[in-house]
Protein backbone atom coordinates (compact mmCIF):
# COMPACT_ATOMS: atom_id res chain seq x y z
CA UNK A 1 0.00 0.00 0.00
CA UNK A 2 1.59 3.85 -0.79
CA UNK A 3 2.77 5.42 2.26
CA UNK A 4 -0.29 8.22 1.84
CA UNK A 5 -3.05 5.86 1.57
CA UNK A 6 -1.74 4.25 4.55
CA UNK A 7 -1.07 7.11 6.72
CA UNK A 8 -4.60 8.34 5.44
CA UNK A 9 -6.18 5.20 6.61
CA UNK A 10 -4.07 5.60 10.26
CA UNK A 11 -6.00 9.00 10.29
CA UNK A 12 -9.40 7.89 9.27
CA UNK A 13 -9.40 5.31 12.34
CA UNK A 14 -8.43 7.68 14.86
CA UNK A 15 -11.47 9.15 17.14
CA UNK A 16 -12.52 12.52 16.57
CA UNK A 17 -10.85 14.13 19.80
CA UNK A 18 -7.35 12.76 19.09
CA UNK A 19 -4.94 15.88 19.39
CA UNK A 20 -1.06 14.70 18.60
CA UNK A 21 0.68 11.19 17.27
CA UNK A 22 4.40 9.97 16.92
CA UNK A 23 4.82 7.74 13.93
CA UNK A 24 7.90 5.68 12.51
CA UNK A 25 8.44 5.40 9.41
CA UNK A 26 11.05 2.78 8.02
CA UNK A 27 12.10 2.89 4.10
CA UNK A 28 11.94 -0.86 2.12
CA UNK A 29 15.40 0.39 0.54
CA UNK A 30 17.75 2.09 2.44
CA UNK A 31 19.78 2.84 -0.46
CA UNK A 32 16.80 5.59 -0.67
CA UNK A 33 17.39 7.67 2.22
CA UNK A 34 18.96 10.31 0.86
CA UNK A 35 15.81 10.60 -1.41
CA UNK A 36 13.59 10.53 0.68
CA UNK A 37 15.23 12.81 3.34
CA UNK A 38 14.66 16.28 1.12
CA UNK A 39 10.67 15.87 1.45
CA UNK A 40 10.64 14.52 5.23
CA UNK A 41 12.32 17.91 6.13
CA UNK A 42 8.97 19.61 4.99
CA UNK A 43 7.74 17.83 8.04
CA UNK A 44 10.59 18.28 10.62
CA UNK A 45 11.11 14.58 10.63
CA UNK A 46 13.54 13.12 12.90
CA UNK A 47 15.93 10.58 11.46
CA UNK A 48 16.99 7.79 13.82
CA UNK A 49 20.52 6.94 14.10
CA UNK A 50 21.56 3.10 13.63
CA UNK A 51 18.18 1.74 13.77
CA UNK A 52 15.95 0.15 11.81
CA UNK A 53 13.71 2.42 11.71
CA UNK A 54 14.46 5.58 9.45
CA UNK A 55 12.63 8.98 11.00
CA UNK A 56 10.11 9.72 13.62
CA UNK A 57 7.29 11.28 12.59
CA UNK A 58 5.42 13.97 14.74
CA UNK A 59 1.98 14.90 13.81
CA UNK A 60 -0.58 17.09 15.68
CA UNK A 61 -4.33 17.82 14.76
CA UNK A 62 -5.36 21.50 15.28
CA UNK A 63 -2.09 22.28 17.97
CA UNK A 64 0.99 21.23 19.46
CA UNK A 65 4.51 20.20 18.37
CA UNK A 66 4.23 18.42 15.14
CA UNK A 67 3.21 18.91 11.47
CA UNK A 68 -0.65 18.62 9.86
CA UNK A 69 -2.02 15.70 8.78
CA UNK A 70 -2.72 17.30 5.65
CA UNK A 71 1.11 18.27 5.01
CA UNK A 72 2.37 14.73 6.36
CA UNK A 73 0.22 13.04 4.04
CA UNK A 74 1.08 15.42 1.20
CA UNK A 75 5.18 14.89 1.99
CA UNK A 76 3.94 10.59 1.90
CA UNK A 77 2.67 11.30 -1.88
CA UNK A 78 5.58 12.56 -2.73
CA UNK A 79 7.49 9.69 -1.33
CA UNK A 80 5.19 7.46 -3.24
CA UNK A 81 5.50 9.59 -7.10
CA UNK A 82 9.58 9.12 -6.38
CA UNK A 83 8.89 5.07 -6.15
CA UNK A 84 10.08 5.04 -2.54
CA UNK A 85 8.38 2.03 -0.44
CA UNK A 86 7.88 1.90 3.41
CA UNK A 87 6.48 1.05 6.43
CA UNK A 88 4.83 3.52 9.21
CA UNK A 89 3.75 2.69 12.59
CA UNK A 90 1.89 4.23 15.46
CA UNK A 91 4.38 4.63 18.64
CA UNK A 92 1.90 6.98 20.74
CA UNK A 93 -1.42 8.81 19.97
CA UNK A 94 -2.80 11.70 22.45
CA UNK A 95 -6.75 12.21 22.64
CA UNK A 96 -8.42 13.99 24.50
CA UNK A 97 -6.24 17.32 25.45
CA UNK A 98 -7.02 20.63 24.89
CA UNK A 99 -4.36 23.71 24.12
CA UNK A 100 -3.70 26.04 27.36
CA UNK A 101 -5.14 29.48 26.35
CA UNK A 102 -5.01 32.50 28.57
CA UNK A 103 -8.57 34.19 28.25
CA UNK A 104 -7.84 36.93 30.81
CA UNK A 105 -9.16 39.97 29.16
CA UNK A 106 -10.88 38.47 26.14
CA UNK A 107 -14.04 38.97 25.41
CA UNK A 108 -17.31 36.23 26.15
CA UNK A 109 -17.36 35.50 22.71
CA UNK A 110 -14.01 34.53 21.94
CA UNK A 111 -14.36 32.29 25.13
CA UNK A 112 -17.10 30.57 24.11
CA UNK A 113 -15.87 30.06 20.35
CA UNK A 114 -12.87 28.13 22.37
CA UNK A 115 -15.42 25.97 24.15
CA UNK A 116 -17.30 25.07 20.92
CA UNK A 117 -14.62 24.63 19.15
CA UNK A 118 -12.59 22.45 21.76
CA UNK A 119 -15.55 20.95 23.49
CA UNK A 120 -14.41 21.86 26.38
Amino acid sequence: MPLGEAFQEIVDALPRDWTDMQMDLRLADEDRYVDASIPMTQINAQPYSEAEWHWRINVANGFGHGAAPETVAWVLSMLDAQGIDGELIVRDLNEGRAEVVQMWGRPESVRQEYRRRRSI
